[in-house]
């Protein structure tokens, strides 16, 4: 059975150097957990950079098959780590079972999808233009492209997945595929679960008998161990989901360095909802209670929920109002991941409370002891709205905000001025969709994501899917977290000029001993 030890794991070997140590809370009993945890120092942390540096040089040379093998044991072993994982991670987060054993095969699946992406190969997107010598007035060379690894990527954990958004969550997969060797700075909310995974993803590295360095994890509660990885100067990138104030320091930091690196930070969103005319009269009380439902799905702590839902002037919107408040009257509550998210979330909704502007329509009548919260309904106008852009802001946690509009003109005008959020969601009829044409063409420069009548806290893993969007929700819009098309973030194209067959990386050469699909003098083909 894997032990967790509270030390830092730096290649395949573990380190204690810190003397300052912490404790995982239970946040449903706001009782310590077993095992002290040691602060890494920025020495551990340099340590293990610089064997993700040396490992580099020889993953980013291994096959494809490898890499894809890797990535299916690592998913192996992190099912192989059973009930210990998953209890721990319960005790940890406060969150059931059956939500986590759910989160566990979702990491699982990436994994495994990342590795039939990885086997298959074409993503490296190989282009080839062949020379023509007796071209006038110039010859032309022969010039060839492709995507090549970046090289050691910084991934900060999520404290809402602990395990789909964490040490082996979307950018760790992404990386890995890529052949980026990884330093994973673990939340703090949930080390031991971090540690456990951690021993999981080396124990496949070895088996595989690849080096050592493609993963180390460090652990500390403050800001100087994720500032130290940022800063070391042999990170490549960063991939981080979590607030807009710790995305938006990484990414400050990261562009001040000698030499900046991209930070791909996921930063959250309101995640604007239209309810159009033609499905609010249809589907009144399907559309209040679906709402119901997902904006308190997990307490609230989803960077895609509902926050704000823009009502048509319609009188079904009264009767939505009453239907989802009932809901909401109806709804058990629940405990939050620490006591610091809790505060943050009062604190968002304290600032509703008090803003003239808003009125409050209900809360859930469930007591707020501990990590507990109530779920929270508010209203207000579309002028409002624009007048008052915090309004735009995340409250993360059991939270949303009813924007009354006037008509069309009123909700087109607030459309244009919405911030960058990940999704955005329509609810309407086929006659809504040609009637509101102009809202999609508004919505597809705001958000990562637009939906068609259904809530956005779902995020499916699969080959199209956009968990993006521009800023503020994201530093980095042209790219998405989840995803096989995430794998690109943490790679660049390089191109070779005028080489022999010889000389060429295989995805490159005429005969392609790779079997992938290429760009070949214009034509896609194998």
């Amino acid at each position: 059975m894997t032990q967790i030890t509270g030390h830092q794991l730096i290649g395949f070997s573990t380190s204690a150097q810190g003397t300052e140590t912490f404790q995982a809370a239970n946040p449903a009993q706001a009782s310590k957990l077993e095992v002290n945890f040691h602060e890494a120092t920025s020495n551990e942390v340099h340590e293990a950079v610089e064997k993700a540096q040396a490992a580099f040089q020889l993953f980013k040379k291994v096959s494809n098959a490898r890499k894809a093998q890797l990535l299916i044991d690592i998913a192996d072993e992190i099912l192989a780590l059973g009930d210990t994982l998953i209890e721990r991670c319960m005790a940890e987060t406060a969150l059931p079972r059956p939500r986590l054993e759910g989160e566990r095969g979702r990491t699982m699946n990436q994994l495994k999808l990342f590795a039939e992406v990885v086997k298959e190969g074409s993503w490296v997107d190989a282009r080839i233009d062949t020379a023509i010598p007796d071209r006038q007035p110039l010859p032309k060379p022969d010039i060839r492209q492709m995507q090549v690894a970046l090289g050691p990527v910084g991934v900060f954990g999520a404290s809402n997945f602990p395990l789909a958004f964490s040490v082996a969550g979307g950018d760790t997969a992404s990386a890995l595929a890529a052949g980026c060797p990884v330093v994973v700075k673990g939340h703090p909310l949930h080390p031991g679960t971090s540690e456990l995974v951690g021993h999981a993803i080396n124990k496949a590295i070895q088996k595989n008998g690849l080096p050592e360095g493609i993963f180390s994890l460090v652990q500390g509660t403050g800001i100087e161990v994720g500032m130290t990885l940022v800063q070391h100067p042999g990170i490549t990138a960063i991939g981080f989901t979590g607030s807009y104030r710790g995305g938006k320091a990484l990414f400050d930091a990261a562009n001040q360095r000698a030499v900046p690196i991209p930070v791909y930070a996921e930063m959250g969103s309101t995640n604007p909802v239209f309810m159009l005319p033609g499905a609010l009269e249809a589907k009144t009380e399907e559309l209040a209670k679906g709402l119901a439902g997902s904006f308190t799905l997990g307490v609230g702590q989803f960077c895609t929920n509902p926050g704000m839902v823009i009502l048509p002037e319609h009188e079904s919107a009264t009767t939505f109002k009453n239907i989802l408040n009932q809901a909401n009257q109806e709804s058990a509550g629940g405990t939050m991941l620490s006591a610091g998210i809790k505060s943050a979330f009062e604190h968002g909704v304290s600032q509703l409370k008090e803003n003239g502007a808003v009125s409050s329509i209900g809360s859930s009548p469930n007591t707020a002891e501990g990590n507990q919260v109530q779920s929270h309904i508010f209203e207000t106008s579309l002028e409002e709205v624009i007048k008052d852009s915090s309004l735009q802001h995340e409250v993360f946690g059991p939270s949303t905000l009813l924007v009354n509009s006037s008509g069309k003109e009123d909700i087109l005008n607030f459309a244009r001025n919405l911030e960058g959020h990940l999704t955005a969601t329509l609810f309407g009829t086929e006659a809504d969709l040609a009637e509101y044409a102009e809202l999609i063409d508004i919505l597809e420069q705001k958000v990562g994501r637009i939906i068609f009548n259904s809530f956005p806290t779902g995020v499916e893993v699969c080959h199209s899917m956009v968990h993006g969007g521009p800023f503020p929700a994201t530093t980095a819009p042209q790219t998405t977290s989840v995803g096989t098309a995430a794998i690109k973030r943490f790679a660049r194209p390089v191109c070779y000029q005028g080489f022999p067959q010889s000389a060429l990386p295989e995805a490159l050469k005429d005969e392609n001993p790779l079997g992938i699909w290429r760009l070949v003098d214009g034509e896609l083909k194998k």
